[in-house]
């Protein structure tokens, strides 16, 4: 573990002069949950992996807790899929959305790496916070990695993707996720490309997870850029 700023991270370490791959987790998981891919993703080229610990614990389960980078009310989300739909975020600005993001900005500033020389991605929440950064970064980041995001705030970030024109971002989303749909995903990504980002989003036969599929392309996205 490592502590930058007020963020405590996982890390594997490399090559000090390779680029980092930073990926934050879900709501109510860890930095442990994606720290497998690390060692599973496939690359030419050495890569450093940073994995971010929420800022937040949340209750997850009885006698459990896990973190967060904001709180969701889940109920909402499970209303929703009573009802046969799915939560639409795409006009939402989390309320603790800039509080994660200042944690996030602090951590990367500590980390002392050029923004061209790093990843930014996540699952799930820890993609919206991920495309917020990217979006918002004073300088052009190295790459995006949407793993079973969704779209925040759209009218704000599509004031900022237009910066990012040119760029390559990967984007994953299961067919059947119950818990963000894949519409707003392709909500998501119609807002990227018509910025003139280049990227598709990469659907797959199930639901909100990460198969070895997605792994196996994000390998080929980090070879590509």
């Amino acid at each position: 573990m490592r502590q930058l700023g007020k963020i405590h991270c996982q890390e594997i370490n490399n090559d000090d002069n390779a680029p980092w791959v930073l990926f934050f987790h879900g709501f109510g998981a860890d930095c442990n949950d994606l720290f497998s891919l690390g060692e599973m993703i496939s690359t030419k080229q050495t890569y450093n992996w940073l994995f971010p610990n929420g800022i937040l614990e949340v209750p997850i389960g009885p006698a459990w807790m896990g973190r967060a980078w904001w709180t969701i009310d889940m109920m909402e989300i499970q209303r929703a899929a009573e009802r046969g739909e799915h939560r639409d975020f795409s006009n939402d600005t989390p309320k603790g959305l800039p509080k994660a993001y200042d944690a996030a900005m602090e951590m990367i500033r500590q980390l002392k790496v050029p923004w061209n020389q790093i990843v930014l991605g996540g699952f799930s929440q820890g993609a919206m916070l991920a495309t917020e950064l990217y979006l918002r970064a004073p300088e052009t980041p190295k790459g995006l990695v949407i793993m079973s995001g969704t779209l925040l705030h759209q009218e704000e970030w599509k004031k900022l993707a237009p910066n990012r024109a040119g760029q390559r971002f990967f984007q994953s989303h299961g067919e059947m996720d119950p818990v963000l749909g894949i519409k707003q995903a392709r909500q998501l990504e119609t807002l990227l490309t018509q910025a003139g980002m280049k990227g598709s989003l990469q659907s797959f036969r199930g639901g909100h997870e990460i198969p070895t599929q997605t792994i196996m392309k994000i390998g080929e996205y980090l070879n590509n850029i």
